[in-house]
């Protein structure tokens, strides 16, 4: 059992394991996620010290790292409970936190159990991923495409708290300095970077010449957009769409493609326009006139780029392949007698 660490903590607190942690996970919104309440007490915190303590680093949870519940959610998952008194007499409704937003807390919390409890979390995470690959005949194959990109979101979330670790590498070292039978700091580090070795075995492409993150790269060649994007890729699947979550709010999208093999269906369109619904796309055939990929950004504009793909977007960091921008003016110009055409093309229509 682990000790009180101030007058917001109300209870001793055991060690979590796997087994306790995966019983306070819940689907919500169809992400994974754990409540306020039942973090409080994982880190021996009071609900509202826990929730304070989460505000006052409001900037590091963006929505998709905690939101709150709605009325109606929260009574869903109440009439899913047995235990009437669970969650307790409160005001307002939960606020839950996905896995990013979990990782997220260990740079916010601070003492010796949230070390200990940070680790146990983070084991978890990791075995529940371990079974989802080893189990892979038992999910389809557009819901395993789906979880695949969760994971991969999630492991850049768990990158950028590592860098986030390092730059408070000081104020580290003293807290692990201070304890003697509890986990060390070299525990935590090769931990945190097995956890992302899969992803890096296959995600690298060549950017102008130099080797870059495929996901990384697409999205952040879609961020430099101003106002419109245009993809020309005849093979296009769920993660076309999930790769412009790098554009910014308000960006027009258009797709040329003949969608082959019909990999990218009606429901996945509308599942993106939910989670981005500032994100406008359209969709235009390219009638076979195109082989190769291209990204074209503000076409027409002084901000215009234009990029060739060796291979899909959907393919990045499958196999190796190449983004090389179009520097000279002559070919830009080329290329734009292309896109004309392509823009009097019909619309494609999703099944």
């Amino acid at each position: 059992m682990a000790k009180k660490e101030d007058n917001d903590i109300t209870a001793e607190i055991a060690i979590i394991n796997e087994q306790s942690i995966k019983d306070k996970i819940y689907e919500i919104r169809g992400t994974k996620v754990m409540l306020d309440f039942e973090l409080a007490e994982i880190y021996g915190y009071t609900t509202s010290a826990f929730n304070q303590q989460v505000k006052r680093n409001e900037e590091k949870f963006p929505a998709d790292f905690r939101f709150q519940l709605t009325k109606e959610e929260y009574q869903i998952l109440l009439s899913q409970i047995v235990t009437t008194s669970w969650g307790g007499d409160r005001r307002t409704e939960p606020w839950v936190f996905s896995e990013g937003g979990i990782y997220m807390l260990m740079t916010v919390l601070k003492g010796e159990l949230a070390a200990k409890q940070s680790i146990a979390l983070i084991r978890t995470f990791q075995a529940m991923k371990n079974y989802v690959v080893n189990n892979q005949s038992l999910i389809n194959q557009r819901d395993y495409l789906r979880l695949s990109l969760q994971v991969s979101d999630t492991q850049q979330t768990v990158q950028n708290i590592q860098s986030q670790l390092i730059d408070q590498g000081d104020r580290l070292n003293d807290l692990f300095d201070q304890m003697q039978d509890t986990v060390k700091k070299s525990e935590i580090s090769p931990f945190m970077l097995d956890f992302n070795k899969p992803a890096d075995r296959h995600e690298y492409l060549i950017f102008n010449g130099e080797p870059a993150k495929a996901d990384e790269t697409y999205m952040q060649i879609y961020s430099e957009a101003q106002k419109k994007i245009f993809i020309v890729d005849n093979y296009i699947n769920i993660k076309t769409l999930r790769l412009l979550k790098g554009a910014k709010d308000g960006t027009n999208v258009i797709i040329f493609s003949d969608n082959l093999l019909n990999m990218l269906h009606s429901s996945d369109d509308l599942d993106f326009r939910r989670e981005f619904p500032n994100i406008n796309i359209t969709y235009r055939r390219t009638n076979g006139i195109m082989h190769d990929r291209f990204i074209v950004l503000d076409y027409g504009t002084e901000d215009e780029k234009m990029f060739h793909c060796g291979a899909s977007s959907k393919d990045a960091g499958e196999r190796m392949t190449a983004i090389m921008e179009f520097r000279d003016d002559a070919a830009k110009k080329a290329f734009h007698s292309i896109v004309q055409k392509l823009l009097r093309n019909i619309e494609l229509v999703l099944r």
